[in-house]
């Protein structure tokens, strides 16, 4: 992948011309059990990203979402929870600054609490509200008031449905497509396999069984096999909603 931060001014200006998808990698720190690292949501989602290559471009990832002590309390487990309503005023400035530099493909990839996507958990709410609010304040701004009334946009539904929609400008995406043929757990063999794929040297499977958890209890039938059988799948998933060739 191509960091952002490593790019020059030429290159951001070619970027914006091509309209490369620049990339937001979201994710929390949280328990995952004995054998895996706290920030299992945030490493799946750059690893994934990473194989993408220079047909995107990622922005520096964004580690400290909601993670709320569903799973765990907060003391020496690794979760750190940073509440939705602290994130949204950051995530509107960041969408607004990539707005005003002239970026219209910017994309977020979450891969934490994604089951209920369709309805949303706090950190990934926070974010698409942040994508909607700073698109509206943008519009208002550069074409003012009135700016969907005016005649000019009396196009507006025909060019919706040609996919030319301002609101396309910032999208959120789950990591793994709706009903995906792959294990999805917390800490279980689905994101175990995913940590064996993607980085193998922050899992100790012989430590999975500690802690007496019941959302563990599959951890130990993951392997790196399974894990890359996912990764692929996401990889896909991917390209698909990113308009990336195969």
């Amino acid at each position: 992948m191509t960091e952002f931060s490593r790019l020059r001014p030429h290159q951001l200006q070619a970027a914006i011309a091509a309209n490369t998808p620049v990339v937001l990698p979201i994710g929390v720190m949280e328990y995952h059990g004995q054998h895996l690292p706290a920030g299992v949501d945030l490493l799946a989602v750059t690893e994934v990203l990473d194989r993408l290559g220079d047909q995107i471009i990622t922005l520096p990832p964004f580690a400290y979402g909601a993670a709320s002590h569903a799973v765990a309390g907060p003391e020496g487990t690794g979760t750190l929870h940073i509440d939705a309503n602290a994130i949204l005023p950051m995530a509107e400035g960041l969408f607004t600054a990539l707005l005003k530099a002239g970026f219209r493909n910017i994309r977020g990839v979450i891969h934490h609490q994604t089951e209920g996507f369709d309805q949303g958990m706090p950190t990934d709410l926070a974010f698409r509200l942040a994508g909607r609010n700073a698109i509206m304040r943008f519009l208002e701004a550069t074409r003012g008031p009135g700016w969907w009334g005016d005649r000019g946009m009396q196009d507006y539904y025909a060019r919706q449905a040609e996919g030319a929609d301002p609101f396309n400008w910032i999208r959120i995406h789950p990591l793994f497509p709706k009903g995906a043929a792959f294990p999805f757990d917390h800490a279980g063999q689905g994101e175990t396999a995913l940590m064996q794929a993607l980085a193998p040297e922050t899992v100790d499977i012989y430590r999975a069984g500690d802690g007496d958890h019941w959302y563990t209890e599959d951890a130990t039938e993951a392997s790196a096999e399974l894990g890359e059988r996912g990764v692929q799948i996401a990889l896909a998933h991917l390209r698909q909603v990113l308009g990336l060739a195969g």
